[in-house]
């Protein structure tokens, strides 16, 4: 088929036809994909930046309460993903669960804009004392973003992927146009994530909470339809095994059963299938590697009935495992990123936001720099850095995959020590004015804020674009959808440490008389303290990461590509490379 131009990695259309690779594919596909994800960025942030102020303003919860209540929400949100990728890998593909997690994520933003915008169940204020709001608004309210939430579960991990897909690996050309997909397909979010934090929250403060969440539920309809209209373009890659994760169980199983066999010296000796096979099935074949020993006796040749675990099946099991290990260390990353929807906003509204006598900024909107630096840093990285160092490293990525996210830990620990240095500025203006009421305002500009906001966005460069990178590469080819729920639920998670921290954190430092680090009134409260501790524990994750990262082995592949000739190594990283995630050398 190579030869009459199809794709040469089997990719096929909706109909399960071989498709042209001249005429589907590559940026020509992904441009109808882009759209989308810009409009759901919009729709996300538009609801996530601001929602500790619409959960404080219009139903009246208190800090903690709304803190905690963001956390879980947006937890969620990174969390259902999971189960969207084990349906799209296992049963319904990419295209058809992110086609039906589309439309319940849009009938979630359908049914918030109509919770927002109807005046019967806004809360009401008589003499400046303002009534909760109703259990039925609550409840109306918070099915709405949890319907939302599990849209988000079916599309999240579905459409970067399916991106991913349009690109042939086995093309030289279009393998190195997929280097630089994750780097562009987040600033298309960045564009969305922008306008959610310069102009949606600044519609929703001043010109209704309806309108708000009306114009990104709008544009996420529009961004629908052209995603449709763009189905004659899309590769489909096909799905060779029908529960992946099936086959990992059983070689923990096999392993364990034969835990009490002996290991032979030569890998050569496991059970593989013939290369003749991986050709004709199109599977890729991954080599043997020397980590976790242990699981290498899946693969033992042996009298007893059933057939045993090939190789590549114990090295899928392998590369799953050490993406767990390095999942691990990307928890502490996500609970700094969850400060800026909670704490950092909290923090803003204290502050004095007026740029004239008639216009006062959303502490939401400070958000906008964040995504301002990601836009400017990201062409920088793609264009200047990855060309300057890979002339000095020889690799296609510049550095790899893991020395990128060590980077970003480095980034997010130099937020954490300015975020601490300006609320120790803020405390001191605090007792030097005499301040002590929740809702007086700080004399000091909000713009303060801006470094810790700037060095978040430059940090996520290397951070969040290099873990959905990093997570979709060295997955599994058939699990390459859940591969990227390492990404989603690592926020996820994050976002539910930082509640359970925000929480711990609040009922120790505030018992008795004691002055809370994070009390309801944040201008009697130790926030200083606060982002110290997040200081010290993210410090202490960077070593774990450090040594994680030089325990890991990169997937390792070989194909096939012509019968009867000797395989040709490729992979990624460089072959039998494992790299300190902050060091240069290959160990």
């Amino acid at each position: 088929m190579e030869g009459k131009g199809y794709t040469q990695d089997g990719s096929v259309d909706l109909r399960g036809r071989p498709v042209l690779a001249a005429s589907t594919g590559r940026w020509r596909a992904c441009a109808f994909l882009v759209g989308y994800e810009a409009f759901e960025r919009m729709a996300f942030y538009g609801i996530a930046s601001n929602l500790v102020v619409y959960l404080t303003t219009q139903l009246h919860e208190d800090t903690i309460s709304s803190v905690r209540n963001v956390n879980n929400w947006s937890g969620a949100v990174w969390m259902t993903p999971i189960l969207g990728a084990y349906i799209a890998d296992s049963c319904l593909g990419r295209f058809w669960t992110f086609t039906i997690s589309s439309l319940i994520y849009v009938m979630g933003m359908v049914l918030l804009t109509l919770v927002v915008s109807l005046k019967p169940l806004r809360p009401s204020c008589n003499n400046g004392v303002c009534n909760k709001a109703s259990t039925s608004q609550i409840a109306f309210f918070y099915s709405s973003l949890y319907i939302i939430a599990v849209g988000a579960g079916g599309t999240k991990p579905n459409i970067s992927t399916f991106g991913a897909d349009q690109f042939d690996d086995f093309d030289p050309h279009e393998k190195k146009l997929k280097a630089s997909f994750f780097n562009w397909w987040m600033f298309s979010a960045f564009l969305g994530a922008l306008f959610a934090t310069l102009g949606l929250v600044y519609i929703q403060e001043n010109l209704g909470w309806g309108l708000g969440y009306a114009i990104p539920t709008t544009g996420l309809l529009l961004s629908l339809i052209l995603f449709y209209i763009g189905t004659p373009n899309y590769r489909h890659k096909v799905r060779k095994t029908k529960n992946p994760a099936r086959g990992l169980v059983r070689v923990w199983f096999s392993a364990f059963k034969n835990r009490r066999l002996k290991l032979p010296t030569d890998p050569a000796e496991l059970y593989e299938l013939e290369p003749q096979h991986y050709m004709v099935t199109g599977k890729r074949r991954l080599l043997h590697s020397p980590a976790f020993r242990f699981l290498d006796k899946a693969a033992l040749k042996d009298d007893h009935p059933g057939t045993p675990s090939t190789v590549t099946q114990v090295e899928e099991s392998k590369l799953v495992f050490g993406l767990i290990l390095i999942w691990f260390a990307t928890l502490i990353p996500s609970t700094i990123w969850a400060q800026v929807n909670t704490l950092f906003l909290k923090q803003g509204t204290t502050l004095n936001r007026n740029l004239s006598s008639g216009f006062k900024i959303p502490a939401a909107s400070l958000g906008s720099f964040i995504t301002l630096s990601m836009l400017i840093s990201v062409p920088m990285y793609d264009r200047y850095f990855v060309p300057f160092i890979r002339r000095r490293t020889r690799n296609p990525r510049g550095i790899t995959l893991l020395q990128r996210l060590g980077i970003g830990i480095l980034f997010q620990i130099l937020v954490t020590i300015v975020a601490c240095f300006v609320e120790v500025k803020r405390m001191r203006v605090i007792k030097d004015h005499g301040i002590f009421e929740a809702k007086d305002i700080v004399p000091m500009s909000i713009f303060w804020l801006l470094p810790q906001y700037i060095l978040l966005g430059i940090g996520d460069v290397f951070n969040a674009i290099g873990i959905l990178e990093f997570f979709y590469d060295q997955s599994p080819e058939e699990m390459q959808s859940l591969g990227t729920t390492f990404f989603t639920s690592g926020i996820g998670v994050g976002n539910f440490l930082n509640s359970f921290l925000v929480t711990v954190v609040d009922k120790i430092t505030g018992r008795g008389n004691k002055r809370s680090w994070i009390g309801d009134n944040l201008n009697n409260s130790h926030l200083d303290y606060y982002y110290g501790f997040l200081t010290a524990i993210s410090v202490l994750n960077l070593l774990v990461f450090l040594w994680v990262s030089h325990k890991y082995k990169y997937k390792e592949e070989a194909h096939d590509v012509i019968a009867g000739k000797e395989d040709s190594f490729v992979q990624m990283e460089g072959r039998a490379v494992s790299c300190a995630a902050l060091g240069l050398q290959a160990a």
